[in-house]
């Protein structure tokens, strides 16, 4: 045991393995049930914090967090940092994401950013934890080092994540404090739960264990379904910035993780867990239960809640290790009662990557489209062009400058270019304005960026995103074939799928690549992607075509899903690769989906208007 004082942050894993924080709302919400003890019940609504988060439930015994309506079930966590760190402040680090909204970092990287920031240093490499970003406190940007790809970040005050002060131990079982007063005995429970347990416990013949009294807890009201918890509710902006020093925690040596609630010396628990045969216990014991009669304790639940007409609601395991069993069922049902919500497990619902066989008869070429496979293969020579050629179609000159900054060095337009790199060969203090978008900067500045870029005769508004130019990328060689097969999406059963295959060998990276000369693998290929065979889904296709000629599908970085570097990677347009189903949400039905993909597509200077260019 270690005695320290510590902010308390509690995080949930997601599908990429990545630990994400609650908001700090939410963390004291849930530590508040957590100090309580079994008075308390062991479960947390979240949605008694933030309205968006009113399915899910997490159990304090076995530290996961459950999904009502999906049956989702993912590890929880209680994670210990210093107090003079970001969390310990209220200052959360967040960046833009594609649909605009801003996503908070995960808290180390959080922290990691705000203490460069404390520091006053310019910018801040991620490389050292594992990200290839830099952030740079000049322009409030994210920059991807390998796509040179650029986000906003920004700074914010929240609420002060929980504070904990005394003996904090490595993990202990809930509840916090097995040594306090055990509550006082209540009259027996009646609700559906514990009345199936008693009636088996009785055909289980003496010895099988007591039916313990616990407190009926209120359910909750229903709420919307939310998407998956972020980190809470959003905070207004204009909130003022409050700059601090960074101090490593010394008496825990850094954050230190609990895979259960431990002990506080600053709230004490009022219970003991629930225990066989003892009046002190909160609910009824499953202890003295063997499989057979769990088995058909989980049976009668679930009749029981069929009859009353409770909507039944899967379960699947995050890590796919195990089936759930019934007796399993059947607990999870009993300790989400625990908070008043009835529910009735099922089996989980089946991924569905692929469609039914499909012979080589029954495939179709697509109307309007020649051809059924696209070859790239190395990149495509650059024009002869110096940066200054390049960037005098897209420019005029300025010969009295604004009274403001440019944003990319963020000096005055008035005075010379801020930027410390290789020296362009033109003068720093020149300025001038983009034609179609009307932005100012130096012409120092405009350079070093393309310079910095991927060099291919086009040119991206740092403030704006507008396009000059033709975009390119730096997707490695391969092929993509397209089809149409005689299936529906769900969600589309009014015409035939499209499929699309994408095939990229493993190779040796260029010298537009990360790193040049290195060996890169390429995961996970053919990669196989549906469209719905209908007007709007024949028009993506033909503008993701124009995007895989200009490369612009899939680069080689670090992907955010496995963490390996130097392999191929998806590149910011999204594909649906689940054909039946859509538990992973790259699936059908999603009925945005063809918008989103054509706003990306429009992100990357591809519109309708590149079809008559690639025409021409």
């Amino acid at each position: 045991m270690l005695l320290a004082s510590a902010v308390v942050v509690w995080e949930w894993l997601n599908e990429h393995g990545r630990w994400r924080p609650y908001s700090p709302a939410v963390s004291h919400h849930i530590e508040a049930v957590a100090r309580a003890g079994p008075r308390a019940g062991g479960s947390v609504v979240l949605g008694q914090a933030d309205s968006r988060l009113a399915p899910y439930i997490i159990d304090l015994q076995s530290m996961h967090q459950f999904r009502q309506d999906t049956g989702t079930i993912r590890p929880v966590r209680r994670s210990y940092y210093d107090p003079s760190s970001a969390p310990g402040k209220g200052v959360v680090w967040e960046w833009e994401n594609d649909s605009g909204t801003w996503t908070p970092y995960d808290m180390d990287v959080g922290i990691t950013i705000q203490r460069a920031y404390e520091k006053q240093h310019p910018w801040v490499d991620l490389s050292a934890i594992g990200f290839c970003y830099v952030i740079d406190f000049a322009t409030m940007g994210q920059i991807n080092r390998q796509t040179q790809r650029k986000r906003r970040v920004r700074r914010r005050l929240d609420m002060v994540y929980p504070l904990v002060s005394g003996t904090l131990p490595k993990s202990q079982s809930w509840p916090a404090s097995p040594g306090a007063a055990a509550a006082p005995p209540v009259p027996a429970c009646t609700c559906p739960q514990c009345l199936l347990v008693m009636s088996v416990k009785a055909t289980a013949g003496p010895g099988a264990g007591t039916l313990q009294p616990r407190k009926a807890a209120p359910a909750p009201p229903a709420a919307p379904k939310p998407p998956l918890p972020a980190a809470g509710p959003k905070a207004p902006d204009g909130v003022p910035v409050v700059r601090g020093s960074l101090k490593p925690l010394a008496a825990q040596g850094g954050r230190r993780q609990a895979a259960s609630t431990p002990a506080l010396s600053s709230a004490g628990a009022s219970g003991s867990p629930p225990g066989v045969g003892s009046a002190k216990g909160s609910r009824a014991s499953l202890g003295t239960l063997n499989r057979s009669h769990l088995q058909r304790l989980a049976i009668a639940q679930s009749r029981v809640l069929i009859a009353s007409g409770v909507p039944t609601v899967p379960v699947k395991n995050l890590t796919g290790s195990s089936p759930v069993n019934p007796a399993l069922a059947g607990i999870t049902g009993i300790l989400m009662s625990a908070a008043g919500l009835p529910v009735c497990l099922t089996r989980p619902p089946k991924l569905v990557l692929h469609p039914p066989p499909v012979s080589k008869s029954e495939i179709q070429s697509i109307p309007g489209i020649s051809h059924s496979c696209r070859k790239t293969t190395k990149k495509q020579a650059r024009k002869g062009k110096t940066p200054e050629e390049v960037l005098k179609k897209y420019l005029q000159k300025v010969r009295h400058p604004p009274d403001e900054d440019c944003t990319i060095c963020m000096e005055r337009l008035s005075a010379p270019s801020g930027y410390k790199g290789p020296q362009p060969a033109v003068k720093p203090d020149l300025v001038g304005k983009l034609v179609k978008c009307s932005h100012v900067f130096h012409l120092h500045c405009l350079v070093a960026m393309y310079n910095n870029g991927n060099k291919d005769g086009s040119l991206q508004c740092p403030t704006c995103k507008t396009i000059y130019g033709v975009k390119t990328g730096t997707q490695p060689p391969g092929k993509m074939e397209y089809h149409i097969i005689p299936h529906a999406l769900p969600g589309h059963a009014d015409c035939k799928t499209i499929r699309i295959i994408y095939n990229i060998p493993p190779g040796v990276q260029g010298p537009e690549h990360p790193n040049p000369g290195k060996s890169f693998t390429a995961r996970g290929f053919p990669r196989h992607c549906y469209l719905p065979d209908s007007e709007k889904g024949r028009k993506v296709l033909k503008l993701l075509l124009v995007a895989w000629d200009r490369r612009l599908i899939f680069a080689i970085g670090t992907s955010s899903t496995t963490g390996e570097s130097d392999t191929v990677i998806w590149n910011e347009i999204h594909h649906k690769t689940e054909f039946g189903s859509n538990l992973t949400g790259h699936g059908y039905p999603d009925i945005n989906y063809l918008d989103n993909v054509l706003a990306e597509l429009a992100a990357q200077g591809i519109t309708e208007e590149s079809l008559a260019q690639e025409k021409d």
